[in-house]
C-alpha cells in the first residue's frame, strides 16, 4: 500500500504554493493524501516565521500534530525551518527532521548523508482543486526594510522565467490566477540586474485565464503602466504594501513614501476606475512611533477609505535594522493603538460593503454558496454568499441583497451566467 501524507500549511499564500509543490513531489513518489493526520505515515508542517505570533503558532501546530500522529514521521519545513533549523531540531525531539527550503521530504529513516537539494520554486504542482490558484513568480527579496527578516532566510530575489510561470498556469487549469511574490512588482529585476517585466507577464497570464489578481505591491513601483495593466485584467484590485504613512517613521522603517503620496496614487486609480478595490497592511508600534505618527495613520485611514486593512503589532526580529533602534513602544500602548485603528477600519469596511446593496455584480463561485467579485481576494477578504445551486467554477451575475460585516449576501441570482 502506498504511503500516506498530511501537509499542514501556515502563513502566507507563498507558503501555500510551496506546499502544492511538495504535494506534486510526494504524489510523484507514489504517496497519497491521508484523510487525517492520524492516518498519515508522513506529516509535514510548512511553517511561518514572519513575526513572533506566527512562530508560536507554528510550534503549537507541530506539537499538536506530533501528538495526533503518533506513528508518523514528522517533518518541519518552511520559514522557521530555514531560519531556526538547528534550534528547532534541538527544541523539538518529537520532530524526525527539520528541512529548509529546497530539501526533499522522503518517507522512512533519515538518511546519513545530506539529501540533494532541488528547486522548490520551479517544481511542478497538481491542477488546482479550486477555481483559483496562487502562482509564485519569484522567491526572496532585494529590499532592506527595517522591520523585515525575510531576506535573511529567503535570500535575494530570484525570478522565474515567463515560460515556467505560464506552463504552471496552464497546468493549474483555474479561472483566477493570483500572482504572489515577496516583491511582486520587481519581478524580472534581480539584485539590480535585468528589467522589471511584471507588466508583460500580467498580459501573458491574462490570455490564459479569466481573472488575474496581484498581491503585495510596493507603492513606489505602482507606475502608470502597471496601473493600466492591472485595470485591463478585469480585476481592479490593488494590494499595496504601505506599512505606515508618517514620513519620519517611514524613514526609520527604510521605506518609501508618506500618506500624501499614497492618497494621490489611490485617488488617481479611482479617477480611472471608480470600482477599484484597495487593501493594505500597517505596522503599529514600530520603534519611535509617536502619538503624532499614530494620529497621522488614523487620519490616513479615514481619508483613504480602503476596502480592507490589516493592522499588526510590531515584532522585534533578530538581525533586522529595527532590532537595535531606540524608542520602544509599550505593549499596552500598541494594543490601544491597534484597537483604535481596527474599530475605524471595521466601520469603513462595513460602510463600503453596504454601498453595494442593490448592485448587480459578477461573481466567481469558489464552492457551493460562496462566491467572490473582483473586490475580494481569496482567503483574505470577505465573501459573497450566493444561492447554493449556482455552478462552482463558473461566473454568475447576482444582485446584492444585504451585507453582514465584511460579507455580502446575494439573492435572486440571474439565470444568465456572467460573460
Amino acid at each position: 500500500m502506498a504511503g500516506q501524507y498530511w501537509i499542514e500549511t501556515l502563513g502566507c499564500p507563498k507558503n501555500e504554493v510551496d506546499s502544492d509543490k511538495l504535494v506534486g513531489t510526494l504524489t510523484a513518489d507514489g504517496m497519497v493524501r491521508a484523510d487525517s493526520p492520524e492516518d498519515a505515515d508522513l506529516v509535514v508542517v510548512n511553517t511561518c516565521a514572519f513575526i513572533e505570533d506566527a512562530r508560536q503558532e507554528s510550534i503549537n501546530t507541530v506539537l499538536e500534530l506530533s501528538d495526533r500522529a503518533d506513528d508518523a514521521r514528522v517533518v518541519v519545513t518552511g520559514c522557521m525551518a530555514e531560519r531556526y533549523g538547528d534550534e528547532l531540531a534541538e527544541a523539538l525531539p518529537e520532530v524526525h527532521s527539520v528541512a529548509g527550503f529546497g530539501v526533499p521530504v522522503t518517507l522512512g529513516k533519515k538518511p546519513e548523508k545530506p539529501l540533494p537539494s532541488f528547486d522548490l520554486l520551479n517544481l511542478p504542482r497538481p491542477a488546482s482543486s479550486r477555481p483559483w490558484a496562487y502562482v509564485k513568480v519569484a522567491e526572496g527579496c532585494d529590499r532592506n526594510c527595517g522591520f523585515c527578516a525575510i531576506p535573511t532566510f529567503r535570500g535575494p530575489q530570484r525570478s522565474r522565467t515567463h515560460e515556467s510561470i505560464l506552463d504552471e498556469v496552464r497546468q493549474l487549469d483555474a479561472q483566477e490566477i493570483v500572482l504572489v511574490a515577496q516583491d511582486l512588482a520587481a519581478f524580472g529585476r534581480d539584485q539590480g540586474q535585468g528589467t522589471r517585466s511584471i507588466v508583460p507577464l500580467i498580459g501573458e497570464v491574462r490570455e490564459l485565464v479569466e481573472r488575474v489578481r496581484l498581491l503585495y505591491l510596493y507603492p513606489s513601483d505602482l507606475t502608470e503602466e502597471l496601473i493600466e495593466a492591472i485595470l485591463q485584467t478585469g480585476v481592479p484590485y490593488f494590494d499595496l504594501s504601505l506599512q505606515h504613512v508618517s514620513r519620519p517613521l517611514m524613514r526609520r522603517m527604510r521605506r518609501w513614501g508618506d500618506g500624501e503620496r499614497f492618497l494621490e496614487r489611490i485617488e488617481r486609480i479611482r479617477s480611472l476606475e471608480p470600482e477599484a478595490s484597495f487593501r493594505s497592511n500597517f505596522i503599529v508600534g514600530y520603534p519611535g512611533e509617536t502619538e503624532e505618527d499614530h494620529d497621522a495613520l488614523l487620519d490616513f485611514v479615514e481619508q483613504a477609505q480602503l476596502d480592507w486593512c490589516g493592522f499588526f503589532a510590531y515584532s522585534k526580529e533578530d538581525g533586522t535594522y529595527a532590532a537595535d533602534l531606540d524608542g520602544e513602544v509599550a505593549p499596552e500602548l500598541m494594543t490601544e493603538r491597534l484597537r483604535e485603528l481596527t474599530e475605524m477600519q471595521d466601520s469603513i469596511t462595513a460602510y463600503r460593503r453596504d454601498m453595494l446593496i442593490g448592485e448587480t455584480v459578477n461573481v466567481l463561485v469558489d464552492e457551493p454558496g460562496i462566491g467572490r467579485t473582483h473586490r475580494e481576494a481569496p482567503e483574505i477578504d470577505g465573501i459573497v454568499q450566493v444561492p447554493t445551486d449556482l455552478a462552482v467554477g463558473e461566473f454568475h451575475s447576482v444582485e446584492i441583497a444585504s451585507a453582514i460585516g465584511p460579507d455580502l449576501v446575494a439573492e435572486g441570482a440571474s439565470a444568465e451566467d456572467a460573460s
